[in-house]
């Protein structure tokens, strides 16, 4: 692939060539030359786009696919379409699938499905069995097929010394395990978030409580274990200040946000619109206030769109019986531009690699393309035009957002 990008400002903070605008001559996947007028002499592609600023290849932490099993709700290969659309290079995919993503030949077959991409899959394995919180899962063999973490989605860990062991177990390889933070015996039949909103609504409520308890747990365990621990989607200020608390004690801990517990309260779901019923739930603003500055401080590590498609059948239907999940990919760089300034948004969807095993490609002479593609400043309505999945559950429908993505080029590929 031989492409010539025209007047693209770089945004990439360990690059000689951050803020300034630039031409990048790519040729065979890597950057050959960077300079401020480059002649097209070999007759390349080019791509010359409106007020055009790239980065890093954007990573996140959390996306499922459905494949196999849930073909209806996504596909591997149009996931990553979807991915490398929205500016992702790299992104981690959960295991709710059917069968669960639990042995080393369901490793295999998600790595050969997603083959010759632009984006970068990383599978993630289940830590127990099934993901059924009973016995652990095939950690080793997993990882030595190409997981990355280990993880029950959305479903937590009730066995504290399931948890301890799999933690004692991982640290012998270098493994990630990842524990959700709900506590099923304090959350009960909760379907949105305890407040005086649930009362007025009539619908069962998920209280801070539940996180906060799950996390001083895996908090308290992880000390008495070490290994390497990463909780996903906080969305409570006990939590912030829980997580904030144990990295003073220096231990081995990550944590994530959810890009719409960043951006949402609990106060959207007053017309019962199960676009909005996601998990962990939305909080209240103090809640957001407190993610916010945890962002802000470093003591939350990562963002994640936590992309889930979800039919429209399993979407359409009382409040309580609903399914969890909204996608993400789509609305996550302008979801986090009403919040942040631009180069805080790409600080924030470029971390959270090295904790994943995923390269830092700085844009620099030699080194190989991985860039994401976009626009910063373009003000719009979200709407399904907008939405490249499957599924069309996203709970940022008709919302405004800022800034355009035009694509990526990663792995020797142009998706524009």
């Amino acid at each position: 692939m031989n492409v010539l990008i025209k007047s693209a400002t770089i945004l990439d903070s360990k690059s000689d060539f951050h803020n300034t605008t630039q031409d990048l001559l790519i040729e065979k996947g890597k950057i050959s030359k960077i300079a401020q007028n480059i002649k097209n002499t070999n007759n390349y592609k080019e791509i010359n786009l409106e007020n055009l600023h790239i980065s890093q290849g954007w990573f996140d932490s959390s996306v499922c696919f459905g494949e196999p099993g849930f073909e209806d709700r996504e596909t591997i290969e149009n996931g990553l379409k979807t991915a490398a659309k929205s500016g992702f290079t790299s992104v981690a995919m959960q295991t709710n699938t059917y069968p669960i993503i639990d042995t080393n030949s369901a490793i295999a077959f998600i790595n050969m499905k997603a083959q010759n991409n632009a984006v970068t899959l990383l599978p993630i394995g289940a830590l127990t069995k099934n993901s059924a919180s009973v016995d652990l899962a095939e950690l080793y063999d997993m990882k030595t097929a190409g997981a990355v973490a280990f993880s029950d989605y959305k479903k937590p860990i009730t066995n504290p010394n399931l948890l301890k062991i799999a933690l004692q177990y991982a640290s012998n390889f270098d493994g990630l395990v990842c524990s959700f933070p709900q506590e099923n015996r304090i959350s009960g039949q909760g379907v949105m978030n305890e407040n005086i909103t649930s009362t007025s609504l009539g619908l069962k409520g998920n209280p801070s409580l539940a996180e906060a308890l799950q996390v001083a747990r895996d908090l308290y365990l992880l000390e008495y274990t070490g290994g390497k621990l990463h909780i996903p989607t906080l969305s409570t200020a006990e939590s912030v200040d829980l997580i904030r608390s144990a990295k003073k004690k220096k231990l081995n801990v990550t944590c994530s946000v959810a890009i719409h517990n960043l951006c949402l309260t609990d106060s959207e779901l007053e017309d019962f619109d199960t676009h909005f019923k996601v998990l962990p739930p939305l909080r209240i603003q103090s809640d957001i206030d407190a993610l916010i500055e945890g962002v802000k401080d470093g003591t939350i590590d990562m963002v994640t769109s936590d992309h889930n498609p979800v039919t429209i059948e399993d979407k359409k239907v009382e409040f309580d019986f609903a399914y969890y999940g909204t996608i993400g990919l789509e609305s996550a760089f302008g979801a986090l531009q009403t919040l942040f300034s631009t180069k805080k948004t790409i600080q924030l969807l470029t971390k959270g690699k090295a904790r994943f095993n995923v390269e830092h490609t700085i844009i620099a002479i030699g080194n190989k393309a991985d860039l994401a593609l976009f626009n910063p400043d373009t003000k719009y309505t979200f709407t399904t035009k907008n939405i490249h999945s499957k599924s069309k559950n996203s709970l940022f429908l008709n919302k405004e957002l800022k800034g355009k993505v035009y694509g990526v080029i990663a792995n020797n590929k142009t998706v524009l």
